[in-house]
């Protein structure tokens, strides 16, 4: 696929810059590829058409398929939002980053309803030279908006978005200037499981599909039922983007990619590290709809989502970034052959797990065996299958298969073979024929660990007394200034802080790359992830 691909992006696109950067330094003069991301909230592939579930129609999703790529093996490393954002945003693991705690940055802590848990709202101070990845887009002149959604686990860089609201459009980008267009859509988000409880099915309960570690009966069914529906009015909404894209005359040169943010809503989906929780349906359709309604089976994980986008702008994408590029000018020449995945706190609640994916089994460790996978997440709760489950867990009334997710103890190690149980219901682990695999997938996510610096090991208070001296972040120094000649040079201190800038009238910060004219009057300010951003220095003309 990988020559296909350079060389449909080298004709296709739409070539453009800034007009920030126009006065200040020249764009390279090449074609860039318009990307657009459809995002769902909390959703599984199992029901999905194109995954080969019939039970809702989903004819928009369904034609990105027929004309794009369908991914069988994507995965998130989290099982939950904040955490994965982080790793999408960044092309990094949680667990590398700091941010593996769900949620780490939380302006309302303590306040709202949410619990109280004796940790400030913090962004962690992540490993030197990790950027939001649109930075490097904008610096090349991408108009990038994001919306309605973050959640990145830190406070975002003023230089990661020329817009991120419910507002955001490409159709506000400068003319002929490339873009990429994040869409996030939270109609089937977990909690619309119960605000959308009594609105319109869109499906009969009686004809959904129930897996085997849920019980059959009518709260089970309406619940999965509201979520079918919840997908159909996704589909309305996406598909409304595409006519767009379409009306514009874009939809066939741009690259459009579909994915979840990690598992399903459901308990056992959301926050475990089961398929459920962290196998992501995804669509990509390239440009002129190259392969189109073909599928991929390579294990793709969230961290590769960066530089990926990345290398399709023809960026090389920075040697901090775990993940690898999958298509483009810098495509990886090896395929990842395992993910790998992590699960800590929840809200009030610490549970640390860790897990490797491999073509055919799966090796979950938990360090807490003391703990249920069923944790008391207080904002789950609110759900009528959550509150099922516990009821007919309590009074003995559910299988063996049923009632392993809320047992407690839980195992210190499992082992699944996904080939013979994609439901992951049978733990061999104990298996005397299989000791040698788990004995390799036991070392295999111990090195992961050990190589990636996974910070799960550390309390997050002793993470906070080496990241916030005093209890505060840190700050970044103020910028320092040469004039040379008509030119203003900025400099940071900070080696691997970004320079923003912008003129008296602009309402958005552009990304510092060379110096500016002297006959500009302008602030600017260096930020990065973890710090307080620098004092603002203004230049007047």
């Amino acid at each position: 696929m990988r020559n296909i691909v350079l060389a449909l992006v080298g004709i296709t696109f739409i070539m453009g810059c800034s007009e920030e950067n126009k006065e200040t330094s020249p764009i390279e003069k090449t074609v860039l590829p318009n990307i657009v991301w459809l995002v769902a909230e909390d959703q599984s592939p199992e029901w999905f058409p194109m995954y080969g579930d019939t039970t809702i129609a989903l004819p928009n999703l369904q034609m990105l398929a027929n004309d794009g790529v369908t991914y069988e093996n994507a995965y998130s490393p989290a099982p939950v939002c904040a955490p994965a954002r982080s790793a999408i945003i960044t092309g990094m693991y949680p667990t590398t980053l700091g941010t593996h705690n769900m949620r780490a940055h939380a302006s309302w802590r303590g306040v709202n309803n949410e619990p109280t848990i004796g940790i400030p709202s913090y962004s962690p101070v992540v490993p030197d030279g990790t950027r939001m990845f649109t930075e490097y887009l904008r610096a090349k002149g991408y108009y990038c908006a994001n919306g309605p959604k973050e959640d990145y686990n830190f406070e975002k860089t003023d230089a990661a978005w020329d817009e991120s609201s419910d507002q955001r459009h490409w159709r506000k980008r400068k003319d002929g200037q490339p873009f990429f267009t994040v869409f996030n859509f939270k109609v089937c988000h977990e909690s619309q499981i119960w605000k959308r409880g009594k609105d319109s099915l869109f499906v009969n309960p009686k004809d959904v599909p129930v897996p085997p570690y849920f019980p059959d009966n009518d709260t089970i069914r309406h619940d999965l039922a509201v979520n079918y529906s919840n997908l159909k009015r996704l589909d309305d909404q996406i598909g409304e983007v595409l006519a767009q894209l379409k009306e514009d005359g874009l939809y066939e040169n741009s690259i459009i990619f579909f994915y979840g943010d990690h598992g399903g809503p459901f308990p056992r989906h959301k926050r475990a590290l089961y398929e459920t929780g962290t196998k992501v349906p995804m669509v990509i359709k390239f440009a002129a709809n190259m392969d189109a309604g073909s599928r991929d089976d390579r294990f793709l994980s969230f961290i590769d989502l960066a530089p990926t986008v990345l290398s399709l702008a023809g960026i090389e994408p920075p040697k901090v970034m775990q993940g690898k590029a999958q298509f483009g000018t810098f495509e990886a020449a090896k395929k990842p052959r395992y993910t790998f995945h992590a699960s800590d706190r929840f809200d009030a609640v610490y549970d640390r797990l860790r897990a490797v994916r491999g073509a055919r089994y799966k090796y979950i460790k938990s360090f807490n065996t003391d703990l249920p996978h069923a944790l008391p997440v207080t904002y789950r709760e609110q759900m009528p299958t959550m509150r099922n489950l516990r009821a007919l867990h309590a009074s003995g009334n559910l299988n063996d298969e049923q009632a392993a997710w809320l047992n407690s103890p839980k195992p210190e190690e499992e082992l699944y073979d996904l080939k013979k149980d994609p439901y992951e219901l049978h733990n061999l682990a104990a298996v005397p024929a299989l000791a040698d695999t788990l004995l390799f997938y036991r070392k295999l996510l111990s090195d992961w660990m050990t190589k990636t610096n996974d910070l799960g090991g550390f309390a997050e208070k002793e993470l906070l007394a080496k990241w916030l001296p005093k209890g505060v972040q840190p700050a970044l120094p103020p910028l320092e200034m040469e004039e040379k000649g008509v030119s203003i040079v900025l400099l940071s201190k900070k080696s691997d802080a970004t320079i923003v800038w912008k003129r008296p009238q602009d309402s958005i910060w552009s990304v510092y790359s060379t110096p500016l004219p002297n006959k500009v009057s302008f602030e600017a300010k260096a930020e990065r992830i973890g710090f307080i951003d620098s004092d603002t220095l203004r230049y007047e003309q």
